[in-house]
């Protein structure tokens, strides 16, 4: 049984994914509390949560990935974490079947590795010419001197006082990389662990590019934020 950890799932739009991403959720982590953090979806996501019988945290309107997670950890981090903190779990709502591979992420705080376990997909889909993902890697070297293979990866496991430590999170995509730099300043231990896991591909199309650029700013903006 996982009782003592919390899975907060980030979905913005995914009602064809969220579904095969919760199943697979309550398969790998059977016991645990799962709460969607549904960002102002306008395609009946909340309904596919509620129809899995998890709690749902929305926004009405979209206040970004950042914003609906704070949301959700707000209401989490409502009761005490002592005297034993639970493990929690973020993942993106998109991941379908292959969330069952992140029990490996919570092991690894679990077993005391490391306070934050970050996911490195294990095959590339989709995506850019990197220019993103680059700036988010020279970001976190930058602030923290930490060289990380997936610095954006929405996959993550924490310790309860890590978790407590970097809420609320930076707002929209800035996200990730906020929560990396916060970690590590206050002293944390991060580990990136491979895994095979699969979600929706962006792809080389001006929604791609799109998406890639309000990634950007949002990069940008979180990296001027802990200078």
């Amino acid at each position: 049984m996982d009782a003592d950890t919390i899975v907060i799932v980030t979905a913005h739009d995914e009602a064809d994914r969220l579904g095969e991403t919760l199943a697979a959720l309550a398969r790998a982590f059977p016991g645990a509390r799962v709460v969607v953090a549904d960002d102002g979806s306008t395609d009946g996501t909340a309904g596919v949560a509620e129809q899995a019988g998890v709690e749902v945290v929305r926004s009405e309107r979209s206040i970004g990935k950042g914003g609906a997670a704070t949301l959700a950890a707000r209401r989490v981090l409502s009761r005490a974490l002592e005297p034993d903190p639970p493990v929690f779990v973020l993942v993106d709502g998109d991941l379908a079947e292959s969330a069952a591979q992140l029990p490996a992420l919570a092991d690894a705080v679990r077993a005391g590795r490391c306070d934050l376990a970050v996911a490195v997909f294990a095959a590339r889909v989709g995506g850019g010419f990197g220019f993103a993902v680059g700036f988010a890697h020279k970001a976190i070297r930058n602030l923290t001197g930490l060289d990380l293979q997936a610095p954006i990866s929405g996959q993550r496991a924490l310790s309860g006082p890590a978790f407590a430590t970097v809420v609320p999170f930076a707002p929209r995509f800035g996200m990730e990389i906020g929560m990396t730099v916060d970690a590590a300043r206050a002293g944390f231990r991060i580990e990136e662990i491979p895994l095979d896991l699969a979600h929706r591909a962006t792809g080389r199309t001006w929604r791609g590019f799109a998406h890639r650029g309000r990634q950007l700013l949002d990069f940008l903006a979180v990296y001027a934020s802990r200078r």
